[in-house]
């Protein structure tokens, strides 16, 4: 065990650390997640376990991509604003670029046989990820009988009745709020030094650590951040209104993905099926089957899975040929980066913005209770996540198809290497892509 608490971080080493986050947030939310708790509240000891619960809990019931919330808030919590910033950009710009490029390859020279290859060893790697992430998760939040109960009923309700995620985290939050007060006992965090306790060792920001400066709350603060945000998405929006006029393609997009930033309760699924609707069926800036693909880079790169915008604004951008049939690539990109920034921004607003009020609720049972119950049920809900990606890899033509042995196989290779071994991401997720191109350059027909 450590006896003292690490080393100072200063803002560029911290920036390092996000930089390279943003290489290796492979595996959907929950895997970031899991991430992040492994390096940060692990390994690196920069935050406690129990405020890293308490942030990612208030992220869990934003709209938006919870982890790259979270990374905002720690880094906002470390390093004032810039720092959040910082670490939620890069949480992003790495997929972002990788997106595009992918992206002009796929709409300008079709279907690689050896890129197909290393998404089939990919997706059951990723599908590991996921169950591995629900278990390391499950095992920290889930201290009680009542809080497993809560994750089952979570599980049972989007599984068996396909309820809206955000109808859970309600209902989650409305018995944590009730809980609290009646059973105070089944939802309290506990005493100081959690960190200490799991066996990491004393944080640099521990348990009993005084809430910094710059994230005490004030409503000057929380108005200076809500008009700085609203001045940015008013200032961008009337810019392509003037340019492009309000029915352009780029002014619609940045509408319309202005919308579905804020309907993304309960991650990237939860809002696939209005992005669809939208971009398919109402503006048609794609196809339902190039909406598919794209959802296979999204889950396949590293970054939030929302991060499948990027795609739809790329190939919306050159399917409208946005600034003409000679500038096909320059369209897409801007597209791509169009959507990512309206998509993202009240991520920002929302961590910046209600950052300091959370802060000021840690440690108080009325409002924890709420959210442990909610990370209760998370796991219920990542679980069930797992059981989809598990479906879709290893049925890939559905219950009435053929049964994919050789990616369950890479699944369950890639479990036991998690589990047993403790593999990291980028080497677990190397190994899988490049056993995946080679199986399907042996047997083509694998890949359908």
């Amino acid at each position: 065990m450590h006896a003292a608490p690490p080393a100072p971080v200063s803002f560029w080493q911290a920036l390092g650390f996000w930089l390279k986050l943003g290489f290796i947030s492979f595996g959907g939310p929950a895997g970031q997640i899991a991430i992040m708790h492994a390096e940060l509240v692990e390994r690196r000891r920069w935050i406690s376990e129990r405020r890293f619960l308490h942030a990612l809990n208030y992220c869990m019931v934003l709209p938006g991509p919870e982890a790259q919330q979270l990374a905002t808030y720690i880094g906002w919590l470390m390093h004032r604003s810039w720092g959040g910033i910082v670490a939620g950009s890069l949480f992003v710009l790495p997929s972002l670029f990788i997106l595009t490029g992918l992206s002009w390859l796929y709409v300008a020279h079709g279907r690689l046989a050896v890129v197909a290859g290393l998404f089939y060893g990919l997706k059951p790697a990723v599908t590991a990820l996921v169950v591995h992430a629900a278990h390391r998760i499950g095992t920290r939040a889930l201290r009680n009988g009542w809080l497993w109960g809560i994750a089952a009923a979570a599980f049972v309700a989007i599984f068996a009745f396909d309820l809206p995620f955000p109808l859970i985290v309600l209902g989650a939050g409305g018995i944590g709020a009730i809980g609290g007060r009646l059973w105070p006992g089944v939802f309290a965090t506990g005493g100081q030094g959690g960190g200490t306790l799991a066996g990491y060792g004393p944080a640099l920001i521990d348990d009993d650590a005084p809430t910094p400066p710059h994230a005490l709350f004030s409503w000057a603060g929380l108005a200076r951040v809500l008009g700085m945000g609203l001045a940015l998405w008013g200032a961008a929006m009337a810019l392509l209104a003037a340019r492009f006029g309000w029915d352009g393609a780029l002014t619609q997009m940045a509408w319309f993905f202005t919308k579905a930033a804020l309907l993304t309760f309960g991650g990237a699924y939860a809002v696939l099926p209005y992005v669809y609707q939208g971009a398919v069926e109402q503006h048609q800036w794609l196809s339902g089957t190039q909406m598919i693909d794209g959802l296979a880079l999204g889950e396949t790169t590293p970054g939030p899975l929302i991060m499948v915008v990027a795609f739809v604004g790329f190939v919306g951008g050159w399917t409208k040929q946005v600034f003409g049939p000679d500038a096909l690539f320059a369209a897409g990109a801007a597209a791509s980066v169009l959507v990512s920034f309206f998509t993202f921004l009240p991520s920002f607003v929302f961590i910046l913005a209600g950052g300091p009020f959370i802060e000021t609720t840690h440690g108080k049972l009325k409002f924890t209770a709420p959210l442990t119950a909610i990370t209760a049920a998370v796991v219920g809900v990542i679980l069930n996540l797992a059981l989809f990606f598990a479906f879709h890899v290893l049925w890939p033509a559905g219950f009435s198809g053929r049964f994919d042995a050789v990616s369950a196989l890479i699944s369950l290779a890639a479990g036991v290497a998690l589990f047993r071994f403790r593999l990291g991401v980028v080497p677990l997720l190397g190994a899988c892509a490049l056993a995946g191109m080679l199986l399907t350059q042996i047997a083509p027909t694998l890949l359908g």
